[in-house]
């Protein structure tokens, strides 16, 4: 399980300073929000998406995946998940969602804003159930995070 943690992050570092070239999903989200696809597997979708001041990319679920990490990457942002009212969200924290889980996120700050979110879209077996139950746990143990919250 510890390799599978691994081998998420790696991906998300080599993407931070990857020169590959990556598709701009075509036409944006909401106005002012811009997802650009990095992988797209079948067992997994990595995607930057980045908000100009001010936007906010509404309430949607991911009902294709099983799970998603939600990761701040730069910028002022407010999460908003399932009815809750909005949190505040800053680089170095992460955010797990569970297939379906209602969500949507705001630029709030004066200067664009950027996530990076990491879609598993198919495991299998107990693997997979304990996988997701570890995920946070590990995730921050394994790269520091002081901060994630499932969901």
């Amino acid at each position: 399980m510890s390799r599978y943690i691994a081998a998420l992050l790696i991906v998300g570092g080599v993407l931070v300073n990857s020169t590959a070239v990556a598709q701009t999903v075509q036409g944006e989200a909401d106005p002012g929000v811009r997802p650009t696809r990095l992988i797209d597997r079948a067992e997994v979708r990595v995607s930057r998406v980045e908000l100009q001041p001010g936007a906010v990319r509404r309430v949607h679920t991911h009902d294709d995946v099983e799970f998603h990490l939600w990761i701040p990457i730069e910028g002022t942002l407010e999460l908003t998940v399932r009815s809750e009212s909005p949190v505040p969200a800053k680089a170095g924290q992460a955010f797990y969602f569970v297939r379906g889980t209602p969500h949507g996120f705001k630029n709030t700050g004066a200067t664009p804003a950027a996530v990076f979110e990491i879609f598993i879209k198919q495991s299998s077996g107990a693997g997979a159930a304990r996988l997701q139950d570890a995920l946070p746990a590990e995730l921050a143990t394994w790269a520091g995070l002081l901060d994630i919250r499932s969901y």
